[in-house]
């Protein structure tokens, strides 16, 4: 099998199970969008699934985004940086990102302003909640109690646009109540901003959860790539 058939049998069966977990919550398929995540995998394999469909590419990593971004500039493609953010590197980040959906903290809104600005663009921002109990550590994501605070700054900068939120299920817990805890977040905050009605949850392992508590964008890659080359 090539791998362009590789990657077309397994989004397929991406797209089935997207399907039957939208018909399981009673939802329309179209309110699910899926960002394909890359990390790691080279840019032959971004044209691959350019070809086959894919819109929406997802980076962890500055170095390898800003350089994949360059190199399948002519696809057209969204891309999406999900990654943790340093503050010196977030004008860069927003010089190629058209979606940054790991906004976690204050310090992170200047230099996506600025970056975004300088390239004459307006980029999409989702903040990133933490869903780990109180104190427990662990994953990255603001507090919901400064989901507010956070939401209002990116709101109110200049080239940003606020979009949403996005978080990742706990490490060692069930994600179905985690997600519920991101679903109260994310209706909260359109309360504030009716336009923030994005909500990036699910991965390859607990989309069908993230779906049924009401998650309009999917992050996937080993279900598409398959398994993470072990280097860099």
């Amino acid at each position: 099998m090539s791998r362009r058939e590789e990657l077309a049998s397994n989004l397929d069966a991406v797209h089935d199970r997207i399907r039957a977990a939208c018909d399981a919550a009673g939802r329309d398929v179209a309110e699910v969008g899926l960002v394909v995540v890359t990390k790691y995998f080279p840019a032959s394999d971004v044209r691959l699934l350019a070809d086959l469909g894919v819109t929406d590419v997802g980076e962890n990593k500055h170095q390898e985004a800003q350089g994949k971004a360059a190199e399948c500039a002519d696809l057209g493609l969204r891309w999406h940086f999900i990654g943790g953010l340093q503050s010196n590197k977030a004008a860069a980040v927003a010089g190629y990102a058209d979606v940054v959906e790991s906004v976690d903290r204050l310090k992170l809104v200047p230099g996506l302003s600025r970056g975004a600005g300088e390239r004459g663009a307006v980029v999409d921002c989702l903040v990133q909640v933490s869903l780990d109990p109180p104190g427990a550590g662990g994953r990255s994501g603001a507090d919901p109690a400064q989901v507010p605070e956070l939401a209002g700054a990116i709101a109110a900068a200049e080239h940003l646009r606020l979009v949403g939120v996005m978080a990742v299920a706990p490490l060692g817990e069930p994600p179905l109540p985690a997600f519920e805890r991101l679903a109260q977040v994310a209706a909260t905050l359109r309360a504030d901003h009716p336009e923030a009605r994005m909500i990036s949850a699910g991965m390859s392992g607990d989309l069908e959860d993230a779906i049924r508590c009401g998650a309009t964008r999917l992050r996937i890659g080993s279900s598409v790539l398959g398994t993470r080359p072990s280097i860099q």
